[in-house]
Protein backbone atom coordinates (compact mmCIF):
# COMPACT_ATOMS: atom_id res chain seq x y z
CA UNK A 1 0.00 0.00 0.00
CA UNK A 2 1.23 3.46 -0.87
CA UNK A 3 0.92 6.66 1.17
CA UNK A 4 1.61 10.28 0.21
CA UNK A 5 2.80 12.50 3.08
CA UNK A 6 2.77 16.25 2.40
CA UNK A 7 4.80 17.83 5.20
CA UNK A 8 7.24 20.75 5.07
CA UNK A 9 8.97 20.08 8.41
CA UNK A 10 11.79 17.71 7.49
CA UNK A 11 12.16 16.09 10.94
CA UNK A 12 8.42 15.48 11.25
CA UNK A 13 8.20 14.14 7.70
CA UNK A 14 11.15 11.79 8.22
CA UNK A 15 9.77 10.56 11.57
CA UNK A 16 6.27 9.86 10.22
CA UNK A 17 7.53 8.29 6.99
CA UNK A 18 9.86 5.95 8.88
CA UNK A 19 7.06 4.84 11.20
CA UNK A 20 4.74 4.11 8.28
CA UNK A 21 7.43 2.24 6.33
CA UNK A 22 8.03 0.04 9.37
CA UNK A 23 4.36 -0.94 9.03
CA UNK A 24 4.79 -2.02 5.40
CA UNK A 25 3.59 1.15 3.67
CA UNK A 26 5.51 2.66 0.77
CA UNK A 27 5.71 6.38 1.50
CA UNK A 28 6.38 9.33 -0.80
CA UNK A 29 7.14 12.61 0.99
CA UNK A 30 6.41 16.02 -0.55
CA UNK A 31 7.71 19.19 1.21
CA UNK A 32 5.29 21.56 -0.56
CA UNK A 33 1.69 21.60 -1.68
CA UNK A 34 2.74 21.98 -5.30
CA UNK A 35 4.93 18.88 -5.13
CA UNK A 36 2.17 17.02 -3.31
CA UNK A 37 -0.33 17.82 -6.05
CA UNK A 38 2.11 16.69 -8.74
CA UNK A 39 2.72 13.36 -7.03
CA UNK A 40 -0.98 12.80 -6.34
CA UNK A 41 -1.75 13.53 -10.00
CA UNK A 42 0.88 11.09 -11.27
CA UNK A 43 0.40 8.22 -8.80
CA UNK A 44 -2.38 6.28 -7.11
CA UNK A 45 -2.28 6.46 -3.31
CA UNK A 46 -4.19 4.44 -0.73
CA UNK A 47 -4.18 7.50 1.55
CA UNK A 48 -2.84 11.07 1.67
CA UNK A 49 -1.55 12.69 4.88
CA UNK A 50 -1.71 16.44 4.52
CA UNK A 51 -0.26 19.08 6.86
CA UNK A 52 -2.46 22.17 7.03
CA UNK A 53 0.41 24.65 7.35
CA UNK A 54 2.44 24.40 4.16
CA UNK A 55 4.53 27.03 2.36
CA UNK A 56 2.85 28.42 -0.75
CA UNK A 57 -0.43 26.61 -1.29
CA UNK A 58 -1.86 25.62 2.11
CA UNK A 59 -2.98 22.14 3.04
CA UNK A 60 -6.63 23.15 2.90
CA UNK A 61 -6.20 24.74 -0.53
CA UNK A 62 -4.38 21.61 -1.70
CA UNK A 63 -7.20 19.42 -0.38
CA UNK A 64 -9.75 21.43 -2.39
CA UNK A 65 -7.51 21.25 -5.46
CA UNK A 66 -7.16 17.46 -5.14
CA UNK A 67 -10.91 16.99 -4.89
CA UNK A 68 -11.56 19.33 -7.84
CA UNK A 69 -9.12 17.16 -9.82
CA UNK A 70 -11.28 14.15 -8.82
CA UNK A 71 -8.47 12.53 -6.83
CA UNK A 72 -10.45 10.31 -4.47
CA UNK A 73 -7.70 8.98 -2.18
CA UNK A 74 -8.76 9.29 1.49
CA UNK A 75 -7.18 12.38 3.08
CA UNK A 76 -6.04 12.81 6.69
CA UNK A 77 -5.38 16.43 7.66
CA UNK A 78 -2.65 17.11 10.24
CA UNK A 79 -3.68 20.22 12.18
CA UNK A 80 -2.48 22.33 15.09
CA UNK A 81 -4.01 21.50 18.46
CA UNK A 82 -7.02 23.58 19.46
CA UNK A 83 -7.77 25.16 16.07
CA UNK A 84 -11.33 23.87 15.69
CA UNK A 85 -12.12 26.18 12.77
CA UNK A 86 -9.09 24.78 10.92
CA UNK A 87 -10.35 21.23 11.32
CA UNK A 88 -13.85 22.18 10.19
CA UNK A 89 -12.46 24.00 7.15
CA UNK A 90 -10.37 20.96 6.27
CA UNK A 91 -13.33 18.59 6.46
CA UNK A 92 -15.42 21.00 4.40
CA UNK A 93 -12.62 21.07 1.79
CA UNK A 94 -12.97 17.33 1.29
CA UNK A 95 -10.76 15.72 3.95
CA UNK A 96 -11.94 12.42 5.42
CA UNK A 97 -10.41 12.84 8.88
CA UNK A 98 -8.03 14.98 10.91
CA UNK A 99 -5.38 14.44 13.55
CA UNK A 100 -4.05 17.16 15.85
CA UNK A 101 -0.36 17.70 16.52
CA UNK A 102 1.46 16.48 18.53
CA UNK A 103 0.12 12.96 18.10
CA UNK A 104 1.08 9.47 19.26
CA UNK A 105 2.39 7.15 16.57
CA UNK A 106 -0.10 4.47 17.59
CA UNK A 107 -2.99 6.86 16.94
CA UNK A 108 -1.54 7.96 13.60
CA UNK A 109 -1.19 4.35 12.48
CA UNK A 110 -4.74 3.56 13.61
CA UNK A 111 -6.10 6.55 11.67
CA UNK A 112 -4.16 5.51 8.57
CA UNK A 113 -5.49 1.94 8.81
CA UNK A 114 -9.03 3.32 9.09
CA UNK A 115 -8.46 5.58 6.07
CA UNK A 116 -7.11 2.73 3.99
CA UNK A 117 -10.11 0.55 4.91
CA UNK A 118 -12.38 3.41 3.89
CA UNK A 119 -10.64 3.57 0.54
CA UNK A 120 -11.07 -0.17 0.08
CA UNK A 121 -14.83 0.21 0.41
CA UNK A 122 -14.69 2.22 -2.79
CA UNK A 123 -13.08 -0.75 -4.50
CA UNK A 124 -12.62 -4.44 -3.87
CA UNK A 125 -11.71 -5.65 -0.39
CA UNK A 126 -10.95 -9.15 -1.69
CA UNK A 127 -8.77 -9.75 -4.74
CA UNK A 128 -8.78 -13.10 -6.56
CA UNK A 129 -6.98 -14.97 -9.32
CA UNK A 130 -8.04 -18.57 -9.86
CA UNK A 131 -8.08 -20.24 -6.44
CA UNK A 132 -5.85 -17.53 -4.93
CA UNK A 133 -7.53 -14.94 -2.67
CA UNK A 134 -6.10 -11.89 -0.91
CA UNK A 135 -8.20 -10.18 1.77
CA UNK A 136 -7.08 -6.57 2.03
CA UNK A 137 -9.00 -5.94 5.28
CA UNK A 138 -7.69 -8.94 7.19
CA UNK A 139 -4.34 -8.87 5.38
CA UNK A 140 -4.56 -12.60 4.75
CA UNK A 141 -3.85 -14.75 1.69
CA UNK A 142 -5.08 -18.22 0.81
CA UNK A 143 -4.78 -20.56 -2.12
CA UNK A 144 -7.37 -23.30 -2.31
CA UNK A 145 -8.02 -24.48 1.25
CA UNK A 146 -4.60 -23.47 2.57
CA UNK A 147 -3.38 -20.22 4.12
CA UNK A 148 -0.31 -18.57 2.59
CA UNK A 149 1.89 -16.76 5.15
CA UNK A 150 3.49 -13.66 3.61
CA UNK A 151 5.75 -10.90 4.91
CA UNK A 152 4.49 -7.32 4.62
CA UNK A 153 6.52 -6.67 1.45
CA UNK A 154 5.44 -9.95 -0.14
CA UNK A 155 1.83 -9.04 0.64
CA UNK A 156 2.23 -5.60 -0.97
CA UNK A 157 3.80 -7.15 -4.07
CA UNK A 158 1.06 -9.74 -4.44
CA UNK A 159 -1.59 -7.06 -3.90
CA UNK A 160 -0.15 -5.01 -6.78
CA UNK A 161 0.01 -8.03 -9.11
CA UNK A 162 -3.61 -8.92 -8.28
CA UNK A 163 -4.82 -5.36 -8.80
CA UNK A 164 -3.27 -5.35 -12.28
CA UNK A 165 -3.98 -8.99 -13.23
CA UNK A 166 -3.92 -10.27 -15.90
CA UNK A 167 -1.94 -7.28 -17.20
CA UNK A 168 1.82 -7.07 -16.66
CA UNK A 169 3.58 -4.89 -14.07
CA UNK A 170 7.01 -3.40 -14.72
CA UNK A 171 9.92 -3.54 -12.28
CA UNK A 172 9.78 0.24 -11.78
CA UNK A 173 6.06 0.08 -10.94
CA UNK A 174 6.74 -2.66 -8.40
CA UNK A 175 9.53 -0.64 -6.79
CA UNK A 176 7.33 2.47 -6.53
CA UNK A 177 4.35 0.56 -5.09
CA UNK A 178 6.11 -1.83 -2.71
CA UNK A 179 8.98 0.40 -1.65
CA UNK A 180 8.92 4.08 -2.70
CA UNK A 181 9.80 6.40 -5.55
CA UNK A 182 13.38 6.96 -4.28
CA UNK A 183 14.34 3.28 -4.10
CA UNK A 184 17.33 2.09 -6.13
CA UNK A 185 15.88 0.80 -9.41
CA UNK A 186 19.01 -1.26 -10.12
CA UNK A 187 18.54 -3.56 -7.14
CA UNK A 188 17.72 -7.25 -7.68
CA UNK A 189 15.32 -7.18 -4.73
CA UNK A 190 12.31 -7.40 -7.07
CA UNK A 191 13.59 -10.71 -8.47
CA UNK A 192 14.20 -12.00 -4.95
CA UNK A 193 10.65 -11.19 -3.87
CA UNK A 194 9.10 -12.60 -7.05
CA UNK A 195 10.94 -15.86 -6.40
CA UNK A 196 9.68 -15.90 -2.81
CA UNK A 197 6.11 -15.44 -4.04
CA UNK A 198 6.56 -18.30 -6.50
CA UNK A 199 7.76 -20.60 -3.72
CA UNK A 200 4.88 -19.70 -1.43
CA UNK A 201 2.05 -19.46 -3.97
CA UNK A 202 2.91 -21.84 -6.81
CA UNK A 203 4.95 -24.59 -5.19
CA UNK A 204 2.90 -27.80 -5.07
CA UNK A 205 0.22 -26.49 -7.46
CA UNK A 206 -0.22 -27.69 -11.02
CA UNK A 207 -1.40 -24.26 -12.23
CA UNK A 208 1.32 -21.64 -11.88
CA UNK A 209 0.10 -18.07 -11.27
CA UNK A 210 3.28 -15.95 -11.16
CA UNK A 211 4.80 -15.37 -14.60
CA UNK A 212 7.87 -13.50 -15.84
CA UNK A 213 7.63 -11.57 -19.10
CA UNK A 214 11.22 -11.07 -20.19
CA UNK A 215 12.02 -7.46 -20.93
CA UNK A 216 8.58 -6.37 -19.71
CA UNK A 217 7.97 -7.35 -16.09
CA UNK A 218 5.73 -9.77 -14.25
CA UNK A 219 2.10 -10.78 -14.26
CA UNK A 220 -0.37 -12.90 -12.33
CA UNK A 221 -2.71 -15.20 -14.20
CA UNK A 222 -3.92 -18.75 -14.69
CA UNK A 223 -2.50 -18.82 -18.22
CA UNK A 224 1.28 -18.70 -18.98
Amino acid sequence: MRILLVEDERKVGSFVARALRENAYAVDVAPTGEEGFRLASENSYDAILLDVRLPGITGIELCRKLRRAEIQSPILMLTARGLVEQRVEGLDAGADDYLTKPFALAELQARVRALVRRGFRRGEAKLRCGDLELDRHRRSVSRGAGKVPLTSKEFALLELLLLRAPESVTRSEIIEHVWDSHFDSETNLVDVYINRLRQKIDQGHAVKLVHTLRGVGYRLGTQP
